[in-house]
Parts: C-alpha cells; structure tokens; sequence
C-alpha cells in the first residue's frame, strides 16, 4: 500500500489544495476497492502544526505531527500564501523533512506556488517546474537558475511533480490518480468531480505581469516606450541607440530584468491587450489585430495561439461577456 503525505505549512496555505487532494484520493482509493482491489493508498494530512485555521476561524485542519511520520512514498505540497521569504524561513524543518523523504525514494508533487518549497529544497536544480502565472516574477527573482515553464500545466521531472495555478491543482491529482491507480480511476474522477482530464495548458488563464521590479531604470524606460508605441514598428536597434546603449548590452539587460527578450516582450505585452479588448468590445479580429500593431493576419494567430494558448476567435468565443451571456 501506498503512503501518502499531503503536508501542511506553516502559515497561510490554501485549504481548499488540501482537501481537494485529500478527497479526490480518497475517492479514487474507494472507487479501486469496488472494483474488487485491495486498498491502494493510505492518505495523511500532516505538518508541524496541531491546528491550521482558514477562512477567518470558519474551518480548519487537524495535522499529525510529521515527525510521526518515519516513511511516505509521495509528498502533496499545498499551495502557499504569498510573502514567500516569511514562509520559507517558518517551515525550514519541514524543508528538510521533504529533502530526507526524498532521499528516502519519495515521489514530490507540489500544487501552485508549493513549487517555493521544492526550489527552497534544493529538489528542483537542473529540472523545469510550474507555478502560477502571478507567482512568475518572485520565482525567478528568488530562484533565477531553475527553468521555469510558466505556461505548462504539469510538469513531469523524475519522481518530482509541479503544476501552475489555482484549482489546476485538480488536473495534477487526476494526473497522479492514473498513475497510481489507472486511466479507468482517472477517468472516473474526471466525471465524478468535473474536471477536465486532459488540460495540459494554464496559458489561456494568465494574465502577463509587465516585470517592472527589476530596478534598472534603462529598461524600464524602455518598457514604457515599447507599451506606449504597440501600434507602431519598433526597432530595438533604433531604441537601444536612443537610450545610448549597444543592442547587445541592451538584449542582455533586458533579459535579466523582465525573464523574456525585447521581442518576447512586446509581442507579450500586444497579446494581452488584445485579449482585453476581445474579452470586452465587440471589435472583430482584424480590428483587434490592427489596434496592436500587427497587418499580418497569419502572424498575429500564429503568436496569440503560441501566448494565450488559444486562437483569436477561439478565446472571444470563451472569455466575451457579451457572447457567453447573449
């Protein structure tokens, strides 16, 4: 039988990752055992604390101790609150009990910004990891060597599991439900609580952060003009010249502060505001497309797709108000 541990930090963490994953499990393992199985996992809610409220004192959770806890093959890692250096420095003792499950042949699957607890362990150097898209800018700032793909779902690294933001932690227990237990177990889920099993993408959710706590004041300059000019051709060369710097240096600077290059930028910063505009107006497309600067039809589909994760027309079908209520 398979030891589960859904641990429970130090300070504020989102309940609703840990009873979600508690029930979802538990139903799986019930489910299992009406199929004529014998009971595949045992499931334990654990951390350093007897009592975690939430909700303003509404509800709460009752943790055992984990230092009860000798052996555990996996470890659920709920999502944190947001001052991250505070939660960190509040759960060393629970870092290190996850390094030394590690050691001991213990898979880690961490929801939303749980993913701070695996980098602060040391458990995600040379690997790729997700997080929500709102937690991006921090992450990189706190772990700047560790490959981010902010865009990916899950994230699959040798017995290490990640997965971006918010209730998509429900895609990422399906995803260990299956493998635990079957494509059959999974699907079952899938149906019981409504969620949609094959979803491997938060980009259509993201909303792009323009990183500007980055302190260089050149590049911030730079920032503000490429988002005051989206309808015009920019050249980096010609902008880099303006702000009396090499394209190169320029390229290099911009990178380090804001994690995407000039280009990546401003084709960010264009798709976001298109998908403003198709959430609200009623503009067509190639309005849309020509508000932001773009008379290529082709490339302007080509990079929302690649961004948002969804076509142009696809994602003003989903996210209109207008045409969801009409």
């Amino acid at each position: 039988m398979k030891q589960v541990t859904i641990i429970v930090p130090t300070g504020n963490v989102n309940l609703s990752s840990i009873t979600g994953s508690f029930e979802i499990l538990t139903r799986a393992n019930a489910y299992w055992q009406r199929l004529g199985h014998a009971s595949k996992m045992e499931i334990r809610i654990a951390g350093l604390v007897k009592e975690l409220p939430s909700g303003n004192g509404f509800f709460s959770i009752h943790p055992v101790h984990i230092k009860d806890i000798k052996k555990t093959d996996l470890v659920i890692i709920p999502s944190l609150s947001y001052d991250y250096e505070n939660v960190l420095k509040e759960n060393a003792k629970l870092i290190d009990w996850m390094k030394q499950q590690h050691k001991g042949g213990a898979e880690l699957a961490s929801i939303c910004t749980g993913t701070f607890l695996l980098a602060a362990a040391g458990l995600l150097e040379g690997k790729t990891c997700s997080t929500h898209w709102n937690a991006a800018n921090d992450f990189r700032r706190m772990f700047p060597d560790i490959d981010l793909q902010i865009d990916k779902l899950i994230t699959v690294e040798k017995g290490i599991y990640t997965n971006g933001g918010a209730y998509s932690f429900l895609n990422l227990i399906l995803f260990l439900v299956e493998k635990y237990f079957d494509r059959q177990t999974a699907i079952y889920c899938s149906k019981t609580f409504q969620i949609e099993i094959e979803r491997s993408s938060q980009s259509p959710f993201s909303i792009f952060q323009a990183q500007k706590n980055h302190g260089d004041e050149l590049i911030d300059k730079a920032q503000s003009y490429i988002e005051k000019n989206l309808r015009q051709k920019i050249s980096f060369e010609e902008l880099a010249s303006k702000l009396a710097i090499s394209r190169r240096n320029f390229d290099r600077r911009f990178i380090k502060a804001t994690g995407n290059t000039p280009v990546e930028y401003l084709q960010r910063v264009k798709v976001e505001v298109a998908k403003s505009t198709l959430e609200k107006g009623r503009k067509s497309i190639y309005e849309v497309m020509n508000d932001v600067g773009y008379s290529d039809d082709k490339a302007f589909r080509e990079v929302f797709k690649k961004i948002a994760g969804l076509s142009p027309l696809d994602y003003r079908a989903k996210y209109n108000r207008e045409r969801v209520l009409g």
